[in-house]
């Protein structure tokens, strides 16, 4: 039986989807050219004062709602002040004492049962800039294009005990954020990304290790093996009789290790102070009701709904709404063919196998929704066969068009007439006299023999039940 256990919170940092940034009218895009988005704002030049952006503001507040959190109706902008070369102003724009949005939670599922992770705080901040370094130039560079961008901070509570239920609590706020569609989700362009404090006890102890910090987490996968590691090397450090240093440590990726960067920074080492370039934000209650009046459903809903009302199992609720695209993409589908059943089956299997495959998002795909409908429900009808319809299901994927076209351009559609089958029957027949009396002899297995040789003389357009129906009255 394990003797320790693990202690874990979360800060999440999440890129907001607007189209200026927080404090100057520069452009949010990714990918542009180094310090091709910045202005004497973001870059910090003397004597420029920051106006806040509202869009900000609503989209902080509707995390905030969408995880039951107090919205304050007074917040107050603080300058955190640290040196680093991709901070221009020596300082970064955030909220400390009173941030917008306080006390709420999410809940999670993971393999031990439902659990609820509280939130300690959501706040508003500018992002750093970004360092470049050559080693081939021997040089380094500033990059202050994500100077200024806008960031919410999702602090977490401890709540969490072990890898499994970070990456739970990440997969979940991940999921809101993007329903609320004020964040991406891009883990790998740093649109959603998170530090791990971690530290572990003995069962039984009520006060916290010591913990550290765990920064270039960017997936889940990396975010589990961080964890798993530095929780390890915690407790190989108190059995030998020493103590954990309190700390900031890398993650290394390849190595699969956690490696020292820096001593952890303590708040009273940011000297934080009131921004005085920026006015306390105050909200109306009209504002407030407004947005809330403008949250979507969200997953956890939605996963119930899809359970209640399209009969499905929680397993295959839960995957189909892990992302607002993908439920959006069934629902339609189902809005034409009403079969849910059936059209989570060929999501869950072939589509997103094709997603993983491709690396994409479920609306890159040239097959819409209302075109799998119509493929599912041609297989359904028996007009064609399913494995025709997996066949042809890659090239939908690839170049688009209508199922029905393309069944008839490949001359596909399944022969389901008695008629026309009974000569293919009794020609299969005739050529296999031998296996025909074994079959009658009590060598029933033969069925699958001669149903193969059947669907290979039709060249796989032969429906199977009618083929079997054929075979099992011809047989007798």
């Amino acid at each position: 039986m394990a003797r320790y256990e693990t202690v874990i919170g979360l800060e999440v940092h999440a890129q907001l989807k607007t189209k200026s940034k927080i404090f100057c009218s520069c452009s949010t895009q990714f990918g542009a050219e180094p310090n091709e988005n910045t202005c004497p704002v973001c870059t910090g030049m003397p004597g420029v004062l920051p106006v806040l952006n509202r869009r900000v503001v609503e989209f902080a507040a509707k995390m905030g709602l969408a995880v039951d959190c107090r919205i304050n109706r007074k917040s107050v902008f603080a300058r955190k002040n640290y040196f680093y070369p991709d901070l221009p102003k020596g300082y970064q724009t955030s909220q400390f004492e009173l941030p917008i949005c306080e006390h709420g939670h999410v809940d999670i599922v993971t393999s031990a049962g439902k659990k609820r992770v509280g939130i300690t705080r959501i706040h508003m901040e500018e992002d750093a800039g970004k360092n470049i370094h050559s080693a081939h130039e021997n040089k380094s560079f500033v990059d202050l294009n994500r100077s200024c961008v806008p960031l919410i901070e999702i602090v977490s509570e401890p709540d969490m005990r072990g890898p499994e239920e970070a990456v739970a609590y990440l997969k979940a706020l991940r999921s809101i954020l993007v329903y609320l569609d004020i964040c991406d989700g891009n883990m790998e362009e740093g649109s959603f990304r998170c530090d791990a404090n971690v530290s572990v006890r003995p069962f039984g102890q009520e006060a916290f290790g010591t913990r550290t910090e765990l920064k270039n987490l960017n997936s889940f996968k990396h975010v589990q093996k961080a964890i798993e590691y530095e929780v390890e090397r915690q407790i190989d450090v108190v059995e030998d009789g020493d103590a954990v240093i309190q700390e900031t440590r890398l993650f290394d990726a390849a190595k699969g290790v956690t490696h020292s960067m820096r001593g952890k920074e303590e708040a009273n080492d940011y000297r934080y102070f009131p921004c005085p370039d920026l006015v306390p934000l105050v909200l109306e209650d009209a504002w407030i009701e407004q947005w809330r009046s403008e949250l979507p459903e969200l997953p956890r809903d939605r996963e119930r709904r899809f359970a209640e009302q399209y009969g499905l199992p929680a397993d295959a609720a839960e995957v189909l709404t892990s992302e607002r695209d993908l439920a959006d993409y069934f629902e339609a589908a189902v809005q034409v063919f009403a079969e849910p059943r059936k059209i989570a089956n060929w999501i869950m299997t072939d589509i997103l196998r094709e997603l993983n495959e491709r690396a994409c998002r479920v609306t890159e795909l040239k097959l819409g929704p209302e075109a799998l409908a119509a493929l599912v429900r041609l297989v359904e009808e028996g007009r064609i066969s399913a494995k025709s319809g997996k066949d042809i299901l890659p090239e939908l994927l690839e170049q688009g068009g209508e199922p029905e076209a393309l069944v008839k351009a490949k001359g596909l559609a399944q022969i389901s007439d008695a008629g026309a089958l009974a000569a293919a029957v009794d020609a299969v027949l005739a050529e296999n006299p031998k296996e025909v009396a074994e079959f009658k002899a009590g060598k029933t297995k033969l069925m699958g023999f001669f149903v193969g040789q059947i669907m290979r003389r039709t060249k796989g357009q032969a429906n199977p039940a009618v083929v079997n129906k054929l075979l099992a009255e011809k047989l007798q």
